[in-house]
């Protein structure tokens, strides 16, 4: 201690008088100001000087440091050529989900170069009992349209007999042995040594068999060996019914699965206009001086189908509006506005940034949610007659911080409603001084549209064409199919799946960020569950309830009257 006090005077000494004698000979004067700014650099060098002087014997010396920790660093500077085979297993292959989604969104990477023939298969598994031939039957129709099928027929020929079914129970070891039995054959076929082989578990299944499912995966068909190959699963929202729920579910999984092995995935993040948020914000100076509560007004995540429940009104029913569409989709896009800038583009990085936002939201006030019904919900006799889920909502949302402390943030789902949209609206401030008094035809608005006609425009007042000096509002219009005619936009489900199977987890939602997200939802949720906040009906076809337009109006949002957006024809 005292030999190391005493290297601390010495080092010190010498760097003082070296500063002095440099101020002396250059016959200047050190400024009182500046002896706060000695002292500091006093204490760094030190600390500095430490570390490479080495006593006794007058040398320098570089002092060993820790290696990174951080595996997606070491990762990503030190990459695994990933060489092996890859098995993407389908659970739930005759379902829905797996038909009218996850097997469209292969073929189209199949399609696409993506998934190299000679290293690929598929399989599917299920408790149907059905042959390779029906399964590869029954999602042919849905992998390509009638306009396209003649340019495809040679492609969605190979793709078909990538594809073998395996039948078994969800919680049985005989049937994934059989599964961990075929996908090794195609593994040795391939010539693929142990170890190296990438097996990738998508779960088009229902959340609750997501526990027994991973049980048997992890038992009987993860790779036995780590020599640059992996395990991954992918799994389907919804998360769980509220916080508890989803706590637990992540506890099961994660038992079994370490965090980077796990894809939670939400189709949303896959969407091009979603995905271009980042860019958008953090590569034009235009916005960045823009984006905050000193210039917008309030912010709007809509969401709006014009059909019904369509005979799903008694899984519906379980969740609602609020647990189907904005607890996850809305509030994921709100991360991606209302988030500051990550210092790189890691995963780890822009989650970090997400997460952040999500702890910032204060509590749900009863007052500032809007519940609706559309009539006729409950002729579904599959719907109880006294439900009181929501098939409507809008409620808003308040960030504590500094960028956004006293801008609402609106999120508005709806089902049966007068049009089918999912739009992102930032509304800016007045204008202060209104020399023009067009105060009242609108303000300013950047619009995204996420679907359908991906585009995004930025509502204008502009001075109307004449003599007269009379204003009008027009837009400035970057609409993707008229700008980007030869360019097909993928399906959200292909560009996350491919996505796992780079390791790329950024458009994936890690567990703390469940966490925070159900933390915000969970007290309004089971309000509602027990009937203490009710929905009211509204018309089939319709904006919804009349009460919602009244809550944005209170919020302080200003509709624009008699401006209607006309996508640009081509």
């Amino acid at each position: 201690m005292r030999l190391e006090l005493l290297e601390n005077v010495i080092i010190s000494q010498v760097i003082f008088d070296f500063m002095i004698n440099q101020s002396i000979n250059r016959n200047t004067m050190i400024p009182i100001s500046l002896n706060f700014n000695f002292t500091g650099l006093f204490c760094i060098l030190v600390r500095v000087l430490k570390n490479y002087w080495k006593m006794g014997s007058g040398q320098w010396h570089m002092e060993k440091r820790s290696t990174l920790k951080n595996d997606s660093f070491v990762k990503e500077y030190n990459p695994v050529t990933e060489t092996g085979s890859l098995s993407i297993i389908v659970l739930g292959a005759s379902g829905d989900l797996a038909k009218k989604k996850t097997f469209p969104a292969l073929f189209n990477l199949f399609h696409q170069g993506f998934l190299n023939p000679d290293e690929v298969h598929i399989f599917g598994y299920a408790r149907s009992k059905i042959t390779d031939e029906e399964l590869r039957d029954k999602i042919r129709g849905y992998l390509v349209d009638e306009k396209n099928a003649s340019k495809k027929t040679e492609a969605l020929s190979k793709f078909l007999k990538l594809i073998k079914y395996v039948s078994g129970p969800y919680d049985s070891e005989e049937g994934f042995k059989r599964l961990d039995k075929a996908i090794l054959e195609h593994e040795i076929s391939k010539k693929t040594a142990e170890g190296s082989s990438r097996r990738l578990f998508y779960l088009a299944l229902p959340p609750s068999v997501y526990p027994p499912v991973s049980k048997m995966i992890k038992a009987w068909c993860t790779n036995k060996s780590d020599l640059g190959g992996w395990t991954r699963i992918v799994v389907e929202k919804p998360f769980g019914k509220d916080l508890e729920s989803a706590e637990q579910l992540s506890s099961q999984i994660g038992a079994l699965f370490e965090e980077p092995q796990i894809y939670r995935i939400d189709h949303y993040l896959g969407k091009e206009l979603v995905q271009n948020m980042l860019v958008l914000r953090f590569a034009n100076r235009l916005f960045l001086p823009l984006w905050n509560r000193d210039n917008i007004a309030n912010v709007q995540i809509v969401f709006r189908e014009d059909f019904g429940t369509e005979g799903r009104g008694g899984y519906f029913d379980e969740y609602g509006i609020i647990r189907d569409i904005i607890q996850n989709h809305l509030l994921q896009v709100l991360c991606l506005v209302a988030m500051e800038k990550p210092i790189s583009l890691k995963p780890e990085h822009i989650r970090d940034e997400k997460v952040k936002v999500l702890q910032s939201v204060i509590p749900i006030k009863d007052e500032e949610v809007v519940l609706g019904q559309y009539e006729g919900y409950r002729d579904d006799p599959t719907v109880p007659n006294d439900s009181n889920t929501p098939t409507f909502a809008t409620t808003i949302l308040r960030i504590n911080n500094e960028r956004w402390e006293g801008v609402p943030f609106i999120l508005k789902a709806g089902k049966a409603m007068s049009s089918k949209k999912a739009d992102i609206r930032i509304q800016f401030k007045d204008v202060p001084g209104d020399i023009f008094k067009c105060q009242n035809q609108g303000r300013n608005e950047f619009v995204i549209r996420l679907q359908p006609s991906e585009a995004m425009y930025m509502k204008l007042t502009v001075k109307q064409p004449g003599l007269e000096m009379q204003t009008v509002q027009s837009e400035l219009d970057l609409s993707y199919k008229q700008r980007y005619q030869d360019v097909s936009i993928p399906e959200a489900y292909e560009r996350l799946i491919l996505d796992t199977i780079r390791g790329d987890q950024q458009h994936f939602v890690r567990r703390d960020e469940l966490k925070a997200a159900w933390e915000i939802f969970t007290p309004l949720l089971h309000r509602i569950d027990k009937g203490e906040v009710k929905s009211v009906p509204y018309k089939q076809g319709s904006r919804g309830p009349a009460e919602a337009d009244q809550l944005l109006k209170k919020a302080g949002y200003m509709q624009t009257h008699g401006y209607i957006w006309i996508p640009p024809t081509l």
